[in-house]
C-alpha cells in the first residue's frame, strides 16, 4: 500500500509497569519495549510517525534508527513528534503529523510482539474498500456485570470482541471523527470508537495473541519469556530443578459449538465436552501440571464447573502457568502431538505454534499425524493430543 502513514504512540507513562521510565522505553531481553515493536514494523510500507514523551526525542531517534526505521538520510527515517496528555491526544498530534497520508493505522507501542501478518491483514482490508478496521480476539474469560464489590450477571461472552491495533481509518474519516468528539476525546482509549461515533461502520478482522499489550509486570515477564534466546543451555540449570510432563486428552465430535482445537478455530462440528473441547490446550494443561508434580485439569479447574461450560482452552492454559509460577515453576519448551483425520494440521502449524507459544511463555512445536484407520480415532470419530512439557525451577 502507498499513500499511508502508520502512527506509533508510545507515549504513555507505564506506571503499571513499574520500571521507572516511560512505559516503551524499558527494557525487555536486551531491548526496549519501542525498539521491540518498530523492529517488527520495519517492512511495513508506510510513513512511520513516533509519538512520544516530552523529552525523550533524541532517545526515541537512537532507537529507531537500531529498529532500521530511521537515521541519516533513509526515507524510512520515523517521524518523531511529542505526545499528550492522553492517548488520544497523542493520536492527534501523530494524525497532524502524518501530512497527506490517504491511509492511517494507529498502533501502541507496548503491543512490541505485533505479527506482521496481523498489519497485513488490516491493511488489506482498506485496499478492499473499508474506510475503518480494526484488529479483534474472542474474549475467554467468563466475563460479570459488577456494581463496586457485588457480582452481577454473567455477561454473554460469544458477543464479545477485545480491541487490538493497529487500527487502520481512511485518513479524513478519522480526522473527522477526532474534531467532532472535541473535548470528549480523551475519555476515550479506542480510535474506532470515535469513527463510530459518526455513524461510520467499521470491519473486523482477526488479531493475535502475540499482539497483547504489555501493561503489568506480568505482561512484561511474559514478553521476556517469548523474546528470550531459545539456545539456552541445558547446563545452565540445576538438573535437580529440571522435570517434564505428559498430558493426553482425547474427545469425540458432537459438540454444538465450532471445532477449537490449539487455540484456534477450525471448519467443521466441533469436539464435545463441557468446554470447548479443545484437546491440544487440555493436553498442555496435564503435561504442565505433571510435570511440576501440581495433578491434573480436574483438580485445577474441575470437569464441570457451570463457569467453564464452553470455556476456551486457553482459559485452562493461563491458569496452569499461574499454578505453576506459584510454585516457583517456568515453562521452557512444550511438543504437541495430534492425532486424528480432520482438521489437517499442516496448512495452519506455524499459526498453531504462535498462538500456543503466546499461551504458554514459552516455544511450543505442534506437529500431526493419523493412526492409519486403526481405531476410533482412525474412524474419524474424534481427535487426541499428546504433548510432553519441559519446566524448570531455579535454585532459591
Amino acid at each position: 500500500m502507498t499513500d499511508s502513514a502508520l502512527i506509533v504512540v508510545a507515549a504513555g507513562s507505564g506506571t503499571r509497569l513499574g520500571r521507572g521510565v516511560p512505559k516503551a522505553f524499558a527494557e525487555l531481553a536486551g531491548a526496549t519495549i519501542l525498539e521491540h515493536a518498530l523492529r517488527g514494523l520495519a517492512k511495513v510500507d508506510a510513513a512511520i510517525v513516533l509519538v512520544v514523551p516530552a523529552g525523550w526525542e533524541a532517545d526515541a531517534a537512537a532507537i529507531a534508527a537500531r529498529a532500521g526505521v530511521g537515521g541519516g538520510a533513509d526515507a524510512r527515517a520515523a517521524r518523531i513528534v511529542v505526545g499528550g496528555a492522553t492517548r488520544a491526544d497523542s493520536v492527534a498530534a501523530g494524525l497532524a503529523a502524518a501530512g497527506d497520508a490517504h491511509w492511517v493505522l494507529v498502533h501502541d507501542a507496548a503491543r512490541a510482539l505485533l505479527p506482521l501478518a496481523q498489519v497485513e491483514r488490516v491493511m488489506g482490508a482498506l485496499r478492499d474498500g473499508a474506510r475503518a478496521v480494526v484488529p479483534v480476539l474472542p474474549v475467554v474469560d467468563t466475563v460479570r456485570e459488577a456494581s463496586d464489590a457485588e457480582l452481577g450477571a454473567i455477561v454473554d461472552r460469544s458477543r464479545l470482541r477485545a480491541m487490538q491495533t493497529p487500527q487502520g481509518f481512511d485518513a479524513a474519516l478519522l480526522r473527522r471523527a477526532y474534531a467532532a468528539a472535541g473535548d470528549a476525546r480523551g475519555d476515550s482509549t479506542d480510535d474506532a470508537q470515535l469513527v463510530q461515533a459518526l455513524g461510520e461502520p467499521v470491519v473486523a478482522v482477526e488479531g493475535s495473541e502475540l499482539a497483547f499489550k504489555i501493561t503489568t509486570r506480568a505482561d512484561a515477564h511474559r514478553a521476556e519469556l517469548l523474546l528470550a534466546d531459545e539456545g539456552t543451555s541445558m547446563s545452565e540449570l540445576p538438573t535437580s530443578e529440571i522435570r517434564t510432563g505428559v498430558g493426553v486428552d482425547v474427545h469425540g465430535f458432537g459438540g454444538d459449538g465450532p471445532l477449537r482445537l490449539a487455540g484456534l478455530e477450525w471448519e467443521g462440528q466441533g469436539l464435545a465436552g463441557h468446554s470447548d473441547g479443545d484437546v491440544v490446550c487440555h493436553a498442555i494443561v496435564d503435561a504442565l501440571l505433571s510435570a511440576a508434580g501440581l495433578g491434573d485439569i480436574g483438580g485445577l479447574a474441575g470437569v464441570d464447573d457451570p463457569q467453564h461450560a464452553g470455556a476456551f482452552g486457553e482459559v485452562f492454559v493461563r491458569a496452569a502457568i499461574a499454578r505453576l509460577a506459584e510454585h516457583g515453576w517456568t515453562p521452557m519448551n512444550v511438543a504437541v502431538q495430534v492425532l486424528g483425520n480432520r482438521p489437517r494440521i499442516g496448512p495452519r502449524r506455524d499459526e498453531a505454534q504462535a498462538v500456543l507459544t503466546a499461551m504458554v511463555g514459552a516455544p511450543v512445536s505442534v506437529a500431526g499425524t493419523t493412526t492409519d484407520g486403526l481405531g476410533a480415532i482412525g474412524r474419524g470419530e474424534g481427535v487426541q493430543a499428546v504433548v510432553t512439557a519441559l519446566i524448570h525451577r531455579r535454585p532459591s
